[in-house]
């Protein structure tokens, strides 16, 4: 089983002068549930080399067990350091493609042309497609093959406009996730603000929030087997 982890390489939380990027948990559980499992991961961003992570996800409170283990991870460490361009990934090359949240992806993942085509491919092969809490906005623009939008009449998940706002970030992204998704004509559901929630519609597989990253990527394995 070989999977392709996409990573944002955004930094800048809006005009806030703060930081993001992408969110520990969301990486490292799912990366563990993978390699614990035996496949292969690769890690790929829009610039490359060492992506950013959210300050706030090392916060005392943030320390889960799958962020502990990261933090202690040499190797791991080096390969986030070296992330390859996303434009060189091929879909050819793996089984599945998982996009961890944080807020970065909402900025440049969303409209990134190479992510968008790179998800199209994965689509159109029947290859699982996974994202969770912010990370499912990569999907708004994507096309099937079909010309519609991929989300359209799909049942999907992410982080909700509550809890966007109990982190008090809903005028600070530049749109609301959970909004976009009905938009896209998505067929959205939720369960109550920071609880486990998955959907999966098919291939596609998405998460509400952090507390949903190690069940989305389970679910995204059991699908390869």
């Amino acid at each position: 089983m070989k999977i392709v982890m996409v990573l944002t390489s955004h930094s800048e939380l809006g005009n806030t002068g703060k930081k993001t990027g992408f969110w520990i948990e969301e990486f490292a559980a799912p990366y563990y549930v993978f390699i614990d499992a035996g496949a292969s991961v690769t890690i790929a961003s829009p610039k490359g080399g060492h992506p950013p992570i959210d300050p706030s996800s090392d916060t005392a409170e943030n320390q889960t067990p799958a962020v502990i283990r990261f933090k202690a991870d040499k190797s791991l460490q080096k390969m986030l350091s070296e992330t390859h361009l996303l434009s060189s990934i091929s879909s050819d090359d793996y089984d599945a493609i998982f996009y961890p949240g944080g807020h970065g992806p909402l900025w440049d993942l969303t409209n990134n042309a190479d992510s968008i085509k790179l998800i199209e491919h994965f689509w159109n092969s029947k290859k699982p497609v996974a994202a969770v809490c912010h990370a499912p906005a990569v999907l708004l623009n994507v096309i099937d093959d079909t010309g519609t939008y991929l989300v359209k009449g799909k049942n999907v998940t992410g982080f909700t406009n509550s809890e966007e706002a109990a982190v008090g970030l809903t005028d600070v992204v530049p749109f609301l996730l959970e909004n976009e998704l009905k938009n896209k004509g998505g067929i959205y559901s939720k369960k109550e603000d920071w609880a486990a929630y998955i959907v999966k519609d098919g291939m596609l597989i998405t998460g509400q929030n952090p507390a949903s990253s190690e069940a989305v990527a389970k679910e995204l394995l059991s699908n390869l087997k």
